[in-house]
């Protein structure tokens, strides 16, 4: 019987049985033992023996899981190295081809997380030390009650497009965003009396710091993505606004290392700047009056690059209170 021993023959037998190995991340053990017995591929006896070794290099699998990348990939790299006897080698690059296929999965679907146990097909999409951020649009009907319905940027850089945000600050966020669109449709267009600029429209978003739980509906034969917000600890969510065109630079920004967060003081020789940075600065102090928002906040990039936003008065968790409570004043000559 051959033993396939390289990584390019084992990708190429799970390439041919991927829709098995899709499906088998959802079953138990024992369907594995029997769909086995109906393989009848040449590794029918070897891939038996991997599961059957899978509890004797337990410890060197959990050991080798980098808690930022719970992949298979990982794993199996590991005991190739670690293990050199035929077991090691046979169970590394099985681990490599299930990785490999299970990370293909779901870069296609655009959610990088793992299904959860609970058989309710629940993702948890971004990673745990990311910040991830709805984006609404508008709403929908669902489950007799109106949701914010938008898109979902993860801290990758991948965006869930028809995400619904349901449940816990449903109501507030759609209140919020109507009151951005509010805003926008009476100040656009009309000029900064500061730096003499027109005004620009102004968007709303909500970040969530670590994974995203979401799970795939169906809404009159359309697929949505729902966020299940009463997942998500309080703590962890808070809103913010700034310039339309800037949404994804400002979920780049705070993912980024060395981002920081500066309040401007009122005199600020930024709001007098002949740009959008300084328009945009000054707008948010001005929507702060009519709104249930503050402005006049700055993220500073470690290329000094400084990004205007404000914020919403709720939700304002804690565990963003680096963004939403200010400790220093931004100076434009630092």
């Amino acid at each position: 019987m051959q033993l396939y021993g390289n990584l390019d023959s084992i990708l190429f037998k799970i390439g041919d049985n991927f829709k098995e190995i899709k499906d088998g991340f959802k079953r138990s053990i024992k369907y594995l033992d029997e769909k086995l017995r109906e393989i009848g591929y040449k590794t029918h006896e070897k891939l038996r023996e991997t599961k059957n070794t899978i509890s004797e290099y337990m410890p060197a699998i959990i050991a080798s899981l980098p808690y930022s990348a719970k992949t298979p990939i990982l794993a199996g790299l590991y005991i190739k190295n670690s293990y050199k006897g035929r077991k090691g080698k046979l169970l590394g690059y099985t681990l490599i081809g299930i990785g490999a296929a299970a990370f293909g999965l779901f870069l296609l679907s655009g959610i990088h997380g793992l299904l959860s146990p609970n058989n309710e097909n629940i993702y948890y999409a971004g990673s745990h030390d990311g910040y991830q951020a709805f984006v609404p649009h508008d709403t929908i009907n669902y489950n007799g009650h109106t949701d914010p319905k938008g898109d979902l940027i993860l801290d990758n850089g991948n965006v869930i497009h028809n995400a619904i945000w349901d449940g816990k600050y449903s109501d507030t966020i759609i209140n919020n965003h109507n009151q951005i669109i509010k805003l926008n449709n009476d100040f656009v267009g009309k000029i900064n009396p500061v730096n003499n600029q027109r005004y620009v429209p102004l968007h709303d978003l909500y970040v969530i710091k670590g994974q995203v739980p979401i799970k795939q509906i169906t809404i009159d034969g359309q697929t949505y993505y729902l966020i299940d917000a009463n997942k998500i600890n309080p703590a962890n969510i808070a809103g913010f606004y700034t310039y339309k065109e800037w949404i994804n630079n400002f979920v780049a920004a705070i993912n980024t290392p060395g981002t920081y967060a500066a309040g401007l003081q009122g005199n600020s020789p930024v709001f007098k700047w002949t740009n959008t940075t300084g328009t945009v600065a000054y707008q948010t102090m001005v929507y702060g009056r009519y709104g249930p928002f503050d402005g006049g906040v700055v993220l500073v990039l470690p290329n000094k690059t400084i990004i205007p936003y404000g914020t919403t008065l709720y939700p304002s968790g804690p565990s963003l209170n680096n963004y939403i409570r200010m400790q220093q004043i931004y100076n434009p000559s630092s």
